[in-house]
Order: structure tokens, then sequence, then C-alpha cells
């Protein structure tokens, strides 16, 4: 302790060079800790449930993990192939009674989830397979909760059990509240409400896909029987798939996509640490970030290091005074590891300050507004551990190397060393090679910086082929609405009427797709022009839209015109395509008058379509996707609309989140029962590059601060050598050496490190 007294008045004495130190070490660790924060919750973390090291994921080789209801039918009803299976699919659940919506991200689960999970509630039960039944078990629509969502909505009350909690429209009964820190199997998503899979015809309606063979959208895992392999549960699963995969193949699929169904190889595959898009996503770029803060903790240590052999050296004489006066080598080092632990142990409590603020900041970063992303990066003994070795390493690389060259210097030669200002060569030598590894270091990560900065300049500058500006998409849902899929259409058109006339709108158009929101509809087309056109090269992406949907995207309409009152149901079917179609399609020819089909399905034969009009390319699915051929359809030749669109209104005012409430009580007007929320269009594209800018920023970031570090590190490279020959510059400059010139002088040493 009284070490560490001694270490504390010593730091105090030279205060700059103190929280310099402890900046640098604060920043180097608080970013090391910050990026392992996020890489242990996203790719290295366990689910938080018993023997997770048991769970497996059924996928399709490297490809396919997400499956249709009939197809887990057919996996629930085997009962031999795991010691328990389940499966669930997200869905954002709207708790507004009516007009904007209030969103809850939650989900459909098959009743053995929690069983084969093994999570017990805090409050109450969970559901069962009993509960699983379609419209509902002996219970009615049950509800589980998670602990957050029972402290933020409900107060934490413990007779939440048995309230209502209303789910678009439907009321559930909560029966059950989650363990703190559970939120499901999906890592980076937090569901608060899971619901069994068998009210799902209660919440989607006409448009349950219970039944639909071609509606991908669920996981299903399982638990290894004790003793049982991923690839034994395999070999079983194989030799069920045929029966598998042929009651389930999907009826509109020509024979060449059945035969290709039929043979997709099906597996079980460990899945311990959950699943995560988010993961497949972002597992490359943290990676990488994590070599970048490696190097810049490196440049932080050498900056450190430099900094503290500079005031080592000045404090020579004090250490000469002190071996004449008894004190052993080991005394002195040891008071110097004790500064260097004392620097290490506040830089490291300020890096928890700074890894904890970072990480927030760097998930808000990848968060959009429809997709909140989760991850639990609370201070807990893996953090702390981690930070507390970070800690450990950078004691022993910054303060061994000066402890050992302070200590070995003998108490003459460091009286003699007061009296001339000189010393050995060997520190210098150490310093400078300190200083040129730092230097190479910075440049290295400037240069990556530069490249991840000019990536994403790159994709911000595309050309959209729309404008965002002054822009806001509003989301209609009209799924519980009493109106008939033949009747939504003209329910919508009355809607865009209604937005119309709000003040501050000037355009409004309906959409099925919003461009840059990540979402893709494509098919197949034939051309009777090009026959022998191969069937990979046929493929178009498709939208449905409303009049003047280009004119409120400010998208060009090249040549023809676009969808009036005369594309109606009932008569010549039309589309709209974009200038790539027109270029694969017909060599850069007008398509003007020209006829494609649709292929004929077993249930749907093939239409004929006259290309009406030529627009702009405009970015689809993202900007970093390249522009592909896209067709227009019109939305009133369809003869059932979805219930759910994007109507995009153009304003007068520079922030259209503004008109929020005026649009929702236009919209609901038209109708009570539909739901709308509102995101601006710029969101989308900001969404869409939320990867790049996320690894621009940070690489931006630390190739500033490797920089700044270095700067830092030549500094105390310069000052040391100012202080060793401190009396050789006073001879100098008694002897007529102008200030410029000593300047010159040791400025000279610094360029030669930069340089080499």
């Amino acid at each position: 302790m009284s070490d560490l007294r001694t270490a504390f008045r010593s730091l105090r004495a030279a205060p700059l060079v103190s929280l310099i130190a402890i900046l640098s070490l604060a920043l180097g660790i608080g970013a090391n800790t910050a990026i392992f924060s996020i890489v242990d919750a996203l790719l290295l973390r366990s689910l938080p449930v018993e023997e997770s090291e048991r769970l497996v994921v059924m996928r399709e080789g490297e490809g396919r993990s997400s499956w249709t209801n009939p197809m887990w039918e057919q996996i629930r009803d085997r009962k031999g192939l795991l010691e328990g299976t389940f499966a669930a699919g997200g869905q954002r659940f709207n708790a507004a009674p009516s007009g904007e919506v209030d969103l809850i991200d939650g989900l459909f689960a098959s009743g053995a989830y929690f069983e084969v999970l093994r999570v017990r509630p805090v409050l109450g039960r969970t559901f069962t397979t009993d509960d699983d039944r379609r419209g509902g078990g002996p219970d009615g629509p049950v509800a589980v909760i998670s602990h957050v969502l029972w402290q933020s909505r409900f107060g934490g009350a413990p007779d939440v059990i048995g309230r209502t909690l209303t789910l678009d429209r439907v009321a559930f009964t909560i029966i059950g509240v989650t363990p703190r820190g559970f939120f499901g199997h999906n890592v980076g998503r937090r569901a608060d409400v899971f619901v069994p899979l068998g009210t799902e015809p209660l919440v989607r309606g006409e448009e349950s896909a219970l039944d639909q063979r071609s509606y991908w959208w669920m996981t299903v895992m399982g638990r290894l029987k004790p003793g049982q392999s991923a690839e034994q549960a395999t070999a079983a699963l194989r030799a069920t798939q045929p029966s598998i995969r042929e009651a389930t193949i999907p009826p509109r699929y020509r024979p060449q996509d059945a035969a290709r169904y039929l043979t997709g190889p099906l597996g079980f595959y460990a899945a311990g640490a959950g699943t995560s898009s988010l993961r497949q996503q972002y597992q490359r770029p943290l990676l990488a970030l994590t070599a970048v803060v490696a190097f810049t903790l490196l440049i932080a240590c050498g900056n450190i290091a430099n900094l503290m052999l500079a005031r080592t050296s000045a404090r020579r004489h004090e250490f000469a005074v002190r071996t004449a006066l008894g004190a052993s080598r080991w005394r002195l080092a040891r008071q110097l590891l004790g500064e260097n632990v004392l620097l290490s142990g506040i830089g490291a409590a300020l890096g928890i300050l700074v890894a904890m603020w970072g990480s927030r900041l760097i998930i808000a970063q990848i968060s959009s507004g429809d997709s909140v992303v989760y991850l639990d990066i609370g201070l807990d003994w893996r953090m702390l551990g981690f930070t507390a070795l970070i800690a450990i390493t950078t004691t022993i690389l910054f303060g061994v190397a000066p402890t050992l060259l302070a200590t070995r210097v003998p108490p003459m030669d460091a009286m003699k060393e007061q009296g001339r200002g000189t010393s050995s060569t060997r520190a210098a030598g150490f310093a400078g090679s300190l200083v040129l590894a730092q230097v190479s270091l910075s440049l290295l990560l400037l240069v990556a910086a530069g490249l991840f900065v000019r990536t994403f300049v790159g994709l911000a500058d595309v050309a959209l082929g729309f404008v965002t500006e002054r822009a806001l998409v509003v989301n209609v849902n009209a799924q519980r609405a009493a109106v008939t899929p033949a009747d939504r259409y003209a329910l919508f058109e009355r809607v865009r009427a209604a937005a119309l006339a709000v003040p501050g709108v000037t355009h409004a158009a309906i959409a099925v797709i919003t461009p840059s929101s990540g979402m893709q509809w494509n098919n197949d087309l034939e051309f009777p022009e090009r026959p022998d056109l191969p069937e990979d090269q046929r493929i178009v992406n498709f939208n449905y839209l409303s009049p003047g949907w280009f004119e409120t995207m400010g998208t060009r309409l090249i040549a023809g015109r676009d969808f009036d009152t005369r594309d109606r149901l009932g008569g010549t079917r039309v589309v709209i395509v974009n200038r790539k179609f027109a270029e694969k399609y017909f060599g850069g020819a007008s398509p003007m008058g020209k006829q494609v089909r649709t292929v004929a399905r077993p249930d749907e034969p093939s239409v004929a379509l006259e290309i009406i009009g030529l627009v702009g390319d405009a970015v689809y699915e993202g900007p970093r996707e390249p522009l592909t051929p896209t067709m227009y359809w019109a939305m009133a030749q369809e003869k059932e609309a979805t219930s759910r669109v994007s109507l995009t209104v153009r304003t007068t005012t520079s922030t259209p989140a503004a008109l929020n409430r005026s649009l929702t009580a236009a919209i609901t007007g038209v109708h009570s029962d539909l739901s709308v929320s509102f995101r601006p269009l710029e969101d989308y594209l900001d969404a869409a590059l939320a990867q790049e800018r996320l690894i621009a920023m940070l690489s931006g970031f630390f190739g500033g601060l490797s920089l700044l570090l270095s700067a830092l590190g030549l500094y105390g490279i310069t000052a040391y050598a100012v202080i060793r020959r401190r009396a050789e510059l006073g001879i100098r400059m008694a002897l007529g050496a102008s200030p410029a010139g000593v300047v010159r002088l040791v400025m000279s040493r610094t360029g030669a490190l930069v340089l080499g």
C-alpha cells in the first residue's frame, strides 16, 4: 500500500505526463473492451439456457435456414429425431388499439419452445403444447412476456398474471414472465412477447401462413439426446427426408424447381449460441475491427512506454541518490512498477466507462427504425475479466522496459549524467524503435481507414434514381380492417386521396415495396423475341404501384406514360420497365408496345404484359446492390391487394415527421381499423448503409486516434532526447548556436524517425 501511495504522489508530481498516459490507456482499453463486448455478445456467448451445447438448428447445408409451417409439422411429428424440437418465427406485434402503431417485437413459437430450451419463468408459467392449438388452447390465446416488458409496461406488478395484452387487436392472457436476460433464441433481436404458434391465424387472419407451403418464415431448432451428435441426428433426418420433402412441395413449383427442392440436403447443425442473421452480416467486419483496435492498443502501449522512458530518464539522478542511500534495485523497480500498475488501473477504470458508452453507440449505429438491435452488453465478469487482462498486458508492455533501463544504470554513471546530460544510446535506440513501430502501425490503420471511408462515400454517392429529401413513408396495415382483399385497393386509393388533402403534402402514391428497404420480390418471365434466353437470365425484380408513384419518388419517366384510370381490373395488363430492362432484353431499343409474358405455373396460366412506359434506373433492394432489370405493375389490375402497403408522401416541410399526427388522423378517418407507422425515406437509405457507415466511422476514428497517439509518442521521444542532450545543447548555445539551429538539430532526429 505504501508503494501505491508513493506512486500516486510521483504521478501527481508530473500531471501532464500522467494525464496523457491515462487518457491514452482509457481510449485504448475502452476501444478494445467495447469491441470485445459486442463480439462476445454476438459471436461467442452461448444462449442463457441449460446445456446450450446440445441445441441444434435445421439448415439446408450452408443455405436455407427458414422453413414453412408444413415443413415444421413434418419434423414435429417425427418424435425420434431429437430429444425435443420447436419452431419459431419473428413478428412485430401492434399493441395500439388503433391509429399509429405501438410495436412490440415478439415470436410465434410452438408449444415445446420453452421446454426444449429449458427456460423456466420467474412468474406464472410458460405455454405448452396444450396451448398451441389453432385458435388458442383451453385458456384461450395466451402470452408469455419478457422481464423487460414486465418492468417497463406493467411496472413489475406481481399481479400481471391473468392480465390482458392486446396484440394486433387480439386479446392475449398473460400467463408467465421469462427470466431476466432471456429474449429468445435469435441473438441480436429482443423478443418481448411469446405467443403460441397456433394463435397465428388470429393475428394474421386470412393471410395466415400455417397452411402455406411457400411461406418461408420459421426457424426449426431442437435438443440432441444425451450422447447423440449432430452428425447422428443429421443421418436420422436425411433418412426421412424424401417423405418430408414430398409432403411439403409448394404447389406452384415447376418440375425443375420441385426437383431442386426434393434433393436439397437437410441437416442439424450446432446452435448453442443461438441463431442470428446479424451475426452473419457483421461477423467479418467485427473481426476486422478487433484487429484494428488491437493495433491501436499496441500504439498506445508504445506511446506510454516512450513517455515513461522519458520521465524515467529525467529521474536518473533521483534514482542514483536513492541507490547511494541504500535503496536496492528491486526497491526502485517496485516503485516504478507500482506507478505503472496505478496508471493501468485508472486507465482500465476509465476504459470501462468508454467501453460502455462506445458499445452502445455502435449498437445504435447498427439499429434502424424498424430493426432495433439488442445485445446484452452489461457489465459482467467476462467484460471485467477482459478489461483486467488488457490492463495487466499493458502494464507488462509499457512498464517492464522503462523499469529495466532505469535500474540498470550504475549510480556513479547516473550522477555523471546529471552533470553532462549524456547517457547510453541503448534507451534512445529502444525509444526510437517504439516510435518507428507506432508510426508504421498508425499509417497502416490510416490507409485502411481511407479505404473503408472511400467505400462508404462511394455507396453514399450512388445515383439512387429517386429523391429522398422531404419524403415520408407511411406503412399502412389493413389486416384488421373488415375489408375483403378485392376491395383493398379501393380503400388504399381513398387513403391516398386523404393523405393528399393534408396541408403540406404535395404528392402521394402507393407501392408494395419501398426502395432500399432490403425487401425483394422477383420472378422469371418469358420473352417471345428471345425464346433461347437462359432461365437464370430471365429473373426480374417486381413492384406494384399506384398512379403517380414515379412523380412522387422523383424517378424520371423517359418514354410512354404512367399508370392511370385506364389501367383497371379486366383491362389489358400493362407494365412499366426501367432502362436496365430495356438494355438487357431489347438491346437498348425502345420497349414501348412490346410484350412479355409471365411464366405458366401449375395453378396459374401465362399472362401477356404490354409495356407502356420506360423509366430511369433506380436502386431497388439497396445501394450496395447493382442496378437490375425492374418491372412495375399496376396495383389496380390485381384481383386481390395485399393488406400492407407503403404510402410515400412528398412534403413541403424539411421535417416530414411533423406531419405524422395529421396523416394519422386523415388515414384513420378513412377506416378506423387501419394501423400506420412512419419512417422518413432517408432512413431506409441510412439503414441500408449501416454496415459500411459503421466500419468507416470506427476505422476513421481509430485511424485518427492512432495518429494522435503516435504524435504523443513523438513528443515523448523528443522530450527524452532533449533531456539527454540538455548539457550539450546548452554548450552549443553558449558557443553561439542560434535557438532555430538548436530546434533544427533536435527536430532532425524526429524527422528521420518519421521518414524511416
